[in-house]
């Protein structure tokens, strides 16, 4: 496979993925604004520090205000995490690799497109159907995750972007997790309740999963053990590891070029430091350093997978 379709299928997926956890941490904000408990302390807070470079005074300033918000979250070409931004740069992968996708997933991904240039939405984000706007695009991100395993066919092709899939949900989780434990200074014994760690829960798609099979005692140690360790949990990092180290692994072996080896060693140590960690050696290491060394290794793999199989210079 040339390095630049190869390229561009890794990156569709990563766009796809980026804007799908966006969506799902809009939504749980979004919700969350009008509960008076929980937004005294959150708001669009999280939002608006990951998925944008905004200085603190302007966050401050707008993280009340949900149609200012949701149209920079949204529409603003500026903010280069836009939804919008980061639709058209997987519409234009997806537009470069038409042979080498299905119909109906170019079809998807250009719905997707259409959706976010409609002709209206920024009056539905400022007005009262904006969380049916925020759902309908859950549904059509839903819809492409189905449409790309039922008919994506299971080759190199699939490989790419299903690495490219699991590294930004990985991405995602971690940058997710750091922000919320560090307003605990990631003091773990600094227990708080489910109250508390229900928006993070939410925008992973985890709060029910959680009350099902975590007991209401050391929540602090419950929502790290899920977020990072859990391997039944689909948007964990260990999970999301885990099934990176398979499609890598199929990619490097299907298509051995020079550096393959080095990069899977790379990728196995970062790897192992996950499968074989617990709560208790990240806990004696530090939490935050923990969470900083995993997104360090894993941009850094990015970096070296670019280099090495799409030809980066």
């Amino acid at each position: 496979m040339l390095s630049r379709i190869a390229d561009s299928l890794y990156w569709l997926h990563r766009y796809m993925e980026r804007a799908d956890g966006m969506l799902r941490l809009m939504h749980t904000s979004y919700i969350l604004s009008f509960d008076k408990v929980q937004a005294s302390s959150m708001s669009w807070e999280p939002s608006l520090r990951i998925f944008t470079t905004l200085p603190k005074e302007e966050i401050d300033r707008i993280k009340k205000d949900n149609a200012a918000v949701l149209h920079y979250l949204f529409l603003e070409t500026k903010n280069q995490n836009s939804l919008k931004v980061i639709i058209t740069k997987a519409r234009e992968n997806a537009r470069g690799v038409q042979d080498q996708i299905t119909k109906e997933v170019w079809e998807q991904v250009n719905l997707l497109y259409h959706q976010i240039n409609k002709p209206g939405l920024k009056e539905k984000l400022a007005g009262p159907e904006a969380i049916r706007t925020i759902d309908s695009f859950i549904k059509s991100s839903d819809q492409f995750c189905g449409i790309t395993d039922s008919t994506m066919p299971r080759g190199q092709g699939w490989n790419y972007m299903n690495l490219g899939k699991y590294t930004e949900r990985c991405l995602m989780t971690t940058e997710f997790t750091h922000f919320y434990f560090k307003k605990l200074d990631f003091d773990l014994k600094d227990e708080q309740d489910i109250i508390f760690w229900r928006s993070l829960l939410l925008s992973l798609s985890g709060y029910e999963l959680h009350l099902k099979n975590y007991s209401n005692l050391k929540h602090n140690y419950n929502v790290l053990q899920q977020l990072a360790f859990d391997k039944n949990f689909p948007r964990a990092i260990y999970y999301s590891l885990d099934r990176a180290n398979r499609y890598l692994t199929e990619i490097a072996g299907s298509n051995p070029v020079e550096g393959s080896i080095k990069l899977l060693r790379t990728y196995g140590r970062l790897y192992s430091s996950v499968k074989f960690a617990d709560i208790e050696l990240v806990e004696r290491e530090g939490l935050e350093k923990y969470l900083i060394y995993v997104r360090k290794e894993l941009n850094e793999f990015s970096q070296d997978l670019g280099r090495i199989y799409f030809s980066y210079s």
